[in-house]
């Protein structure tokens, strides 16, 4: 079904282009059905930052679609350039994305903020991928400090769906029953006992968030929670000309200060997206050494530039709430859980990334599809935002080794979720130094002083 084909131990062909790695489908990987199905109803994810885009930077429906775009166009690079990954947002950043939009007006003056934010993302990623300096800043960064920071971007996302006038409170049986049924199908200790029995489970864990997405959908509509679907039919219109109207080029670019209030969220977003590279690394080696068939590739430099490239168009020509991120971690688990059926499930790990994101970006101009959930888009991204609080509470708890660490990490983190990105950094700072590092305050004592008279 391709021109090019991978004998069984080697790396799946491409075309050498620099730091890439070229491969095209059909071409370089066969056409993955089972993705693309899986494509056709998860895009609703990426829709589901049109809201957003309306509520934070004063968006016309037409314009943030056409932002989707373009970020649907970001979405298919790494497959194309030689990464393995699935890419997403930097989901868990989001929050705190939104804490620090909440102090500049909707329209100019937040598509202003916005630019520097994901400019400066744009150049950590290609700085650090340029000169491989990226695991060794994170390095440096104290454990609790981590932990503060993914527990912060939990609390937040949590309180911005739970809190008064939140979507939570306006929908509540739709997004709590989708919630539990995501929380039940992909956390829970008894399902995924039946997973390793009954081969239906492990079907329907493969599908990630889709069934409970489609259950709070169904049942938001019937009860009224949400408007009936006005389905029609035909290609949706992404309003590119006027699009221009809402871009730095038109609007002005930021003063010097908006780039100072921004470096705090900014070191954040990084320290997040590379705690997902991470994740992807782990996720493709387990990969890797189930399927001996192929060799697959992890070059956390070629991700940091791939990453640099989507921010920076982004940036520009779509500045996002969500950033670009190097992995959205449920779908690329979902699609590593397949590949290990071995080569007639999914040819290649290329071949599954890169139908999956083709897919969506296709999936933006069908407007029976796009038209069916418009109504229901507060669903997806609410769902996206629940359960990445879910996970980044767990994670960031798990990795905190003693008391100490775990007090810094969630006073830091209720800091960060209420007064933002700058106050939380520096409340945790300021307790690392003083209740983690006190040997740094401590006076030496010479060996005569600290001498005890010992008993006779």
């Amino acid at each position: 079904m391709q021109v090019f084909h991978r004998k069984d131990g080697e790396e799946q062909p491409y075309w050498p282009a620099g730091p890439f790695k070229v491969r095209l489908p059909f071409i370089h990987y066969r056409w993955e059905f089972a993705e693309m199905m899986q494509a056709l109803i998860m895009f609703v994810v990426s829709l589901g930052m049109i809201p957003l885009l309306q509520s934070t930077l004063g968006l016309p429906y037409d314009v943030a679609l056409a932002y989707v775009v373009v970020c649907g166009i970001g979405f298919m690079l790494p497959a194309l350039l030689g990464i393995p990954f699935v890419p997403g947002w930097i989901t868990p950043g989001i929050p705190v994305v939104l804490l620090f939009l909440g102090d500049f007006e909707p329209g100019p003056e937040a598509i202003q903020a916005l630019f520097a934010l994901q400019f400066l993302v744009f150049l950590i990623f290609l700085v650090l991928g340029v000169t491989r300096l990226g695991s060794a800043l994170v390095r440096l960064i104290p454990n609790s400090m981590k932990g503060g920071i993914i527990i912060g971007a939990g609390i937040a996302a949590l309180m911005g769906e739970i809190d008064t006038g939140g979507r939570l409170a306006n929908t509540p049986v739709s997004l709590v029953l989708g919630s539990l049924v995501c929380l039940y199908l992909m956390f829970s200790v008894s399902f995924h006992g039946l997973t390793q029995r009954l081969p239906w489970a492990r079907k329907i864990v493969n599908y990630g968030m889709v069934p409970g997405m489609l259950i709070a959908i169904f049942i938001g509509i019937g009860i009224g929670e949400y408007d009936m679907p006005d389905v029609q039919f035909g290609i949706t219109a992404p309003a590119f000309g006027e699009m221009w109207n809402y871009l730095p080029f038109t609007v002005g670019f930021p003063d010097a200060s908006v780039f100072m209030l921004a470096v705090p969220t900014a070191v954040i977003a990084y320290i997040i997206a590379f705690g997902d590279i991470v994740v992807g690394q782990s996720l493709m080696q387990r990969a890797d050494e189930l399927r001996p068939d192929e060799v697959i590739e992890n070059n956390i430099d070629r991700v940091h530039l791939i990453t640099a490239i989507r921010n920076a168009l982004h940036a520009f020509f779509a500045p996002y709430p969500g950033l670009a991120g190097p992995i959205w971690t449920a779908v690329a688990a979902t699609m590593a859980e397949r590949y290990k059926y071995g080569r007639n499930a999914m040819e290649s790990i290329y071949s599954g990334a890169g139908t999956f994101w083709i897919s969506g970006f296709l999936a933006l101009f069908m407007l029976p599809l796009v038209s069916f959930f418009q109504p229901v888009l507060p669903i997806a991204l609410s769902l996206t935002l629940i359960l990445t609080g879910y996970i980044c509470l767990m994670v960031g708890l798990e990795q905190l080794q003693n008391n100490t660490e775990r007090g810094i990490a969630g006073t830091m983190g209720v800091v960060l979720a209420v007064y933002g990105a700058g106050w939380g950094l520096a409340a945790g700072a300021i307790l690392y130094v003083l209740i983690e590092r006190t040997h740094l305050l401590r006076f030496t004592t010479t060996p005569k002083a600290a001498e005890v008279e010992q008993p006779e």
